[in-house]
């Protein structure tokens, strides 16, 4: 290769390391500008956050109350939100930027495959998010309200009393490690039918697995939610009821690929093979 060659491959790459410069400018600016809104509003994102314990408090007639152990826990619970709540925001705007880098280096029926599985997952993450804030937490933060020993009378009560008396940043913590958890789980179906599309799974394979897949997602219910049967049941059907939904898209994926195949002359029958006397396939 010569020198001139040299320089001219060398070209592409810097207009693409400039690009993607520009990109992540644009995205960092982006998430920055999100921040400083959500630090602006912490507070109300946080009561938001804090519906289902203040939900479950008044179902046991009692007032919705987290304190401060530490002197700058505010402070990290409100940087922990922007932080959080900025990157939510502004994830439209980065996962554009990310398509708009990457999909000039594709076919045309490759962004054509590739575009709805980017618009399905962030769909996806805000049903399980939604799933976990509304059915999941509430049940889970009523199950453990349930182990409190509120004494009707202090003054001719003879044991010890236990009160919740929460913490804003273990709430808050806990509460983030649900909304991702869920999320995370309801990427279920967007992977496998991304999976199959590459032809890394297959629906016949998927349904062989499927008994181990039930462990897997007991397992998995088990983790995820507190030791309530309940909780642990929901979760269990949901998921396992997406990796069903996931098979059937599968399928569909296959049935697609097999038509798109036949209508190009390129599709073979698996019976169209037999076993030479040597083992080794023949038509």
């Amino acid at each position: 290769m010569s020198a001139d060659d040299i320089d001219d491959s060398s070209a592409p790459l810097i207009e693409h390391l400039a690009e993607l410069r520009t990109r992540i400018m644009v995205s960092l600016g982006a998430f920055i500008v999100a921040m400083v809104i959500c630090f602006t509003i912490w507070n109300p994102i946080f009561h938001f956050l804090t519906q289902p314990i203040c939900i479950s408090l008044a179902e046991r007639s009692q007032e919705c109350h987290l304190v401060l152990i530490k002197l700058q826990e505010g402070f990290f619970v409100a940087m922990r939100i922007s932080i959080f709540g900025g990157f939510v925001l502004s994830f439209p705007i980065i996962a554009t930027q990310m398509w708009r880098f990457v999909a000039p280096g594709l076919y045309k029926n490759e962004k054509g495959a590739f575009l709805p599985f980017l618009i399905a997952s962030p769909v996806m993450f805000f049903l399980g998010a939604a799933f976990a804030f509304y059915v999941i937490m509430p049940m889970a933060y009523s199950f453990f309200l349930g182990f409190q020993e509120i004494n009707a009378d202090p003054a001719t009560a003879k044991d010890a009393g236990i009160l919740f008396q929460g913490s804003m940043e273990e709430y808050l913590s806990l509460t983030i490690k649900f909304i991702i958890a869920f999320g995370l789980s309801f990427q279920l179906p967007v992977l496998l039918t991304l999976m199959g599309k590459a032809g890394l799974v297959s629906a016949a394979g998927l349904g062989a697995v499927r008994k181990y897949a039930v462990v897997a997602i007991l397992v998995l219910a088990a983790i995820a939610t507190p030791p309530d049967v309940p909780s642990q049941v929901i979760l269990f059907t949901v998921i396992y009821g997406l990796y069903e939904i996931s098979i059937l898209l599968v399928r569909r994926v296959e049935k697609k690929r097999e038509a798109d195949l036949r209508a190009q002359g390129l599709w073979v029958e698996e019976d169209d093979y037999d076993e030479d006397d040597s083992g080794e396939e023949v038509k």
